[in-house]
């Protein structure tokens, strides 16, 4: 079920975070992912539009908004390939029609998600902080 994000969700969202980036960021170091924990708990779920998939009593997904930015979708990697991103990524399209977002190159997992989706890349850039390629995507709203 997808509903909106409360405050007491916040330890179950980090938990999905952290599986699901995990698997999906091999290539980054420790140091990213503890820096990033906090910036997720005290800046970036604050302050978006945050949606959470809950079942039996549990988070395993978020979707994050700001405007019309994506600025996360994880699902814990133990729920992967059930469609739950697929939820989330349709609720946030029905939400706000045109998508963008930001993911590494080497997000295998991300990259091909955002692909089969529709997502199409519009830039790219060197991440700052990890050196990572960094490639922007845009999904253009399905109603006209």
């Amino acid at each position: 079920m997808i509903r909106r994000y409360q405050e007491r969700d916040v330890d179950q969202v980090l938990e999905a975070w952290e599986s699901a980036s995990r698997l999906a960021h091999h290539f980054l170091d420790e140091g990213f992912f503890h820096v990033e924990r906090e910036r997720i708990r005290n800046t970036y779920l604050p302050s978006a539009e945050t949606w959470v998939w809950e079942e039996d009593g549990r988070v395993i997904g978020f979707v994050s908004l700001l405007g019309h930015e994506v600025g996360g979708l994880f699902v814990d990697a133990g729920a992967q390939r059930r469609g739950v991103g697929r939820a989330l990524m349709d609720h946030a399209r029905n939400l706000r029609g045109t998508l963008e977002l930001d993911v590494f190159e080497r997000n295998a997992i991300g990259t091909a998600f955002y692909a089969h989706y529709g997502f199409e890349v519009v830039g790219k850039h060197v991440d700052e902080e990890t050196g990572e390629t960094t490639a922007r995507l845009r999904l253009e709203s399905a109603v006209e």
